[in-house]
């Protein structure tokens, strides 16, 4: 690990420390925005590109897209039938 490595572990830990602390006082969009400051480290320390990501979160949206959409509550309270039958 490169001293600049070193350094920016150290830098994530204390970011992770401090929002640890945010969440516990309630300070959610504190936090959250803290959040992207510690995805933008890690995705340093680890190489990735921010096109890389570009291109992951794209594919999820594709794929989130091309679901159908979840059942509705109605259908949720209603029994499901049972997809096997227990034959003798």
């Amino acid at each position: 690990m490169s001293h600049s490595d070193e350094q920016l572990q150290s830098v994530l830990e204390t970011l992770e420390g401090c929002r640890k602390v945010l969440n516990e006082i309630n300070n959610r969009e504190s936090a959250e925005l803290l959040s992207i400051v510690i995805l933008d480290v890690r995705m340093k320390l680890k190489g990735i590109a921010s096109a890389d990501l570009q291109a992951l979160c794209d594919e999820m949206l594709r794929s989130a897209a091309s679901e159908p959409p979840p059942p509705s509550k109605q259908t949720q309270d209603q029994p499901r039938r049972p997809l096997l039958r227990v034959v003798k």
